[in-house]
This record gives structure tokens, sequence and C-alpha cells, in this order.
């Protein structure tokens, strides 16, 4: 079934037609909603990239990805800062904070505070380190500028990373739907070893 979808595939132009601007939606969607596995979706389109003869199709992935990380990013940040200034707060501050364990906050917070916007880079790279970075941020009442300062080095090599994953899979395998299972599976199981390991080391303490 699969061999025959991809057999089935429309030409390189429809496809970057249509995938790169659906891949800057759902990466800046899932910088704002983070529910979606926009690592995984960086990487898969870096396998089909890979198998492209467009020589610049990996560089543009590159860009999609990274610029629709930043967009998210600071759109997030924008809506985090008005619960913030809120009385009330509000339902997006609400959001993040739930999505940060306070030890996780805490973590952040320290590190905020002796590194700086470095930690941004970090944070990105770091499995669930995002958001409690973000919320760190928001708290300690950083500005826009500085946050989007450190935000950009981090949404790049974010894209770089994943993207080097998906050239991995492609590299190793000769069909691009064989890359792409390869790089789900490999990034799915890095987003997912820490929060395993989280709960093991719990059960181990107690």
């Amino acid at each position: 079934m699969i061999l025959q979808v991809v057999g089935q595939l429309p030409p390189e132009s429809t496809q970057q037609a249509v995938g790169y601007p659906s891949l800057f939606l759902l990466v800046a969607l899932g910088a704002l909603v983070p529910v979606v596995p926009t690592g995984a979706l960086v990487s898969s389109a870096a396998v089909v990239a890979f198998h492209q003869t467009d020589p610049f199709a990996l560089l543009v992935v590159f860009g999609v990805a990274a610029s629709a990380a930043f967009l998210g990013d600071i759109c997030l940040y924008w809506l985090g800062q008005r619960g913030v200034r809120s009385k009330n707060g509000s339902k997006w501050l609400r959001a993040i904070s739930d999505r940060a364990a306070p030890e996780r906050l805490a973590q952040a917070q320290q590190k905020l505070d002796e590194h700086g916007a470095v930690v941004l880079v970090l944070s990105r790279l770091v499995p669930a380190g995002r958001i409690p970075v973000m919320l760190a941020c928001l708290l300690g009442r950083m500005p826009m500028r500085r946050f989007a300062r450190g935000d950009i080095p981090a949404c790049l090599a974010w894209a770089a990373t994943y993207q080097l994953i998906g050239i991995l899979g492609g590299s190793l395998f000769p069909e691009p739907w064989q890359g792409v299972v390869a790089a789900v599976g490999l990034t799915l199981l890095i987003s997912g070893a820490p929060t395993v390991w989280r709960r093991v080391r719990a059960r181990f303490s107690h």
C-alpha cells in the first residue's frame, strides 16, 4: 500500500508547491500548540528533499522550518506577554504554565539567571525544554526584542538538527518512504526518551 502511494506521488514541482507552505503552517502551528511533532515533520521533509533533484531543496526546507518555528515562538511569546500583563492572566499563559512542570520551570529560571538568553538555544534542542524556558522568560519579564534575539539562533540550530536527522535517514535508504519512517522513528525516540527516563527514575526512587 505504501509503495503504491509513493509510486503515485506528483512531480517535484507540485510536491514543492504544496509541501513547503504545508511545512511552514504545520511547524508554526506546532510552535503555538506544542502537540504537533514538528521535529518529525522537518526530518520527513528533509528526507523527501534529499531524494529530489533540486539542489536547493534542502536549503529551502531549512529556511522554511527555521522561519516558521521563529514565527510560532514569537506569536506564542507575545500571547504569553499579554497574559503576564493582564490581572486575570490568559488562556495562553495558562496553557504554557500547564505544560511546564514546576521542577523544570525552576531549573529553567536558574539557568536563565546564570546564562541569559543563551539558554534559549539549548531549550529548543532539549526535548520538552522550550516551554519551561519560555515561561521563565515570561515570568522574568524579558522584553520581546531580547527574546527574539535569543530565539533566532535557537530556531536555526533546531531546524539544522532535525534536518540532519532527515538527511541521515534519507542517505541510509534508497526509497524516500523508508527514510521518512526511519527519521520519524528516530525523532519520536529522541523526544520521548526524557519522559520515559523521568518515569523510570521516579518509579525506582519510590
